[in-house]
């Protein structure tokens, strides 16, 4: 079951602490939510998660700022903003990071402003690219 929200893109949604979905959630604009979610999170737009939100799924969006629960990954193509005393069990991915004190955060971070992708070791000309040794067996 999606649940699908306003379509216009200058809306402003709230859905407060009484509100429990099990399913998907996409919206478009800016949603501040404060309930219980078990499902996926997609929106072009900037999600906030209030006090007493609870999150168990992954969230996709433009921007997301954190002050509940989350219980999954985060990928934003814009910020993601970890306000004190949120708690994240999940990696994060965006261009840019706020993270303030008290935070409670278990997981791994991308925070790839510029969008560089990694470079391998350069290598000396005519020398074969390096590959880990193997330790040789006991007795031979």
């Amino acid at each position: 079951m999606d649940n699908i929200m306003s379509p216009t893109s200058g809306s402003k949604n709230v859905l407060n602490s009484e509100v429990e979905i099990k399913g998907n959630l996409k919206f478009a604009g800016e949603l501040t939510f404060d309930g219980k979610l078990e499902g996926e999170i997609q929106t072009d737009g900037v999600l906030h998660l209030g006090d007493s939100a609870v999150i168990t799924g992954n969230i996709n969006a433009q921007s997301v700022v954190v002050r509940g629960k989350v219980n999954g990954n985060i990928n934003a193509k814009d910020k993601i903003e970890i306000k004190s005393k949120a708690e994240l069990f999940g990696d994060i991915r965006a261009t840019k990071l706020v993270v303030e004190e008290g935070v409670t955060f278990v997981g791994r971070t991308e925070v790839n402003p510029n969008k560089v992708a990694p470079t391998p070791p350069p290598t000396r000309p005519g020398e074969p690219p390096r590959t880990p040794e193997l330790p040789k067996p006991p007795g031979r």
